[in-house]
């Protein structure tokens, strides 16, 4: 992918898509002049095999056009937006930026992970997860992370235990910053929250409106970040999921529990239902540790050669691009891009 973008480059890039101001979208079945260039823009990254030059939004348009928007991590919609156009117009040079940044990320990848069967991986800004076993793909599922101020951190583990029915111990930056506030101003916020004060900290009973939902999936680790499942299903929907206090959110949890425990004839999935509804926390000890990596990639190759580009949620792309290049200033991989 760096070879093709960079041939795109000394190819004089892409252009520019010209829209009329006073355009607030372009629908299937209306024609224009800009149609014509978005043809030639998505053949130029293979998101077409041949443009035909028509001014008419088509269906075939729409779908070359859906293909574009899932490979930069955006909800496929059924126009094209000026905001979409302004994706669109981004130059070459900043994507060839983000697989720069990514290649040097690959190199940080602890050799257990990367010659692991059996792995989990989460890629923050893509808001995606997978699990892979025997080294296949066997689950994948969308997800929420932390917000900008309270980033999702990048590391590695060993998933250890699954938690059906969890209770949820309210961090002590939230019981500050949330919790108390709410208690000063009604009496009955912990109840009303099914919270219950213990041993001095506070903490959310199991429920369908807990926090951590009906599951959680822990990997022990200094920062006590984790996976879990949450009441909030319509944050999943959104095109950006950056919204929790830091811990991963998974749109999917039961499918995952399952298939973290298939191999175990005690948890069957009905035996699951049932500790998912339970109103007591029950613990299980996983025979065989899972390692996860939570990483950070804004520019991804999939198994089929596609390349796929994600917004810089966290802002971290140009610092590294900086650091290459301060680094690196006689290396040709850099210098082209630059």
């Amino acid at each position: 992918m760096l070879k093709q973008y960079r041939d795109i480059q000394k190819n004089g890039g892409w252009g520019t898509i010209t829209i009329d101001a006073a355009v607030k979208s372009y629908k299937p079945g209306d024609t224009a002049t800009a149609i014509v260039q978005i043809r030639e823009r998505l053949l130029k990254t293979g998101d077409i095999d041949q443009n035909n030059n028509s001014n008419l939004f088509d269906d075939e348009l729409l779908a070359t056009v859906n293909k574009y928007q899932i490979r930069n991590g955006k909800n496929i919609t059924k126009t094209i937006t000026p905001q979409l156009i302004k994706l669109m117009n981004v130059p070459v040079s900043e994507d060839l930026k983000k697989i720069v940044v990514n290649m040097e990320r690959w190199r940080w990848i602890p050799t257990e992970i990367a010659n692991a069967k059996d792995f989990m991986f989460v890629n923050i800004p893509s808001y995606r997860m997978w699990f892979n076993r025997d080294g296949k793909r066997v689950f994948e599922s969308s997800v929420v992370v932390g917000k900008i101020m309270s980033k999702t951190v990048i590391f590695s583990g060993n998933m250890s235990y699954v938690v059906f029915s969890p209770y949820w111990n309210v961090p002590v930056s939230i019981l500050n910053s949330e919790v108390l506030p709410g208690i000063k101003k009604d009496k009955n916020y912990l109840a009303k929250h099914n919270m219950e004060w213990v041993e001095g900290q506070v903490r959310q009973k199991p429920g369908k409106n807990n926090s951590l939902g009906r599951v959680k999936f822990l990997f022990p680790n200094s920062n006590n970040i984790y996976l879990h499942d949450s009441p909030s299903k319509s944050l999943f929907g959104k095109e950006n999921r950056a919204f929790s206090h830091g811990c991963v959110r998974v749109n999917k949890p039961r499918d995952l529990a399952i298939e973290i425990l298939k191999n175990d004839p005690e948890w069957t999935p009905e035996k699951i239902d049932a500790a998912m509804s339970a109103k007591t926390e029950k613990w299980v000890s996983l025979k065989n540790k899972i390692p996860v990596h939570i990483g950070y990639f804004t520019a991804w190759v999939n198994e089929t050669g596609e390349v796929y580009f994600y917004e810089d949620i966290y802002q971290r792309d140009e610092r590294l691009f900086d650091i290459l290049i301060d680094y690196e200033e006689t290396d040709s991989l850099v210098v082209s891009v630059k």
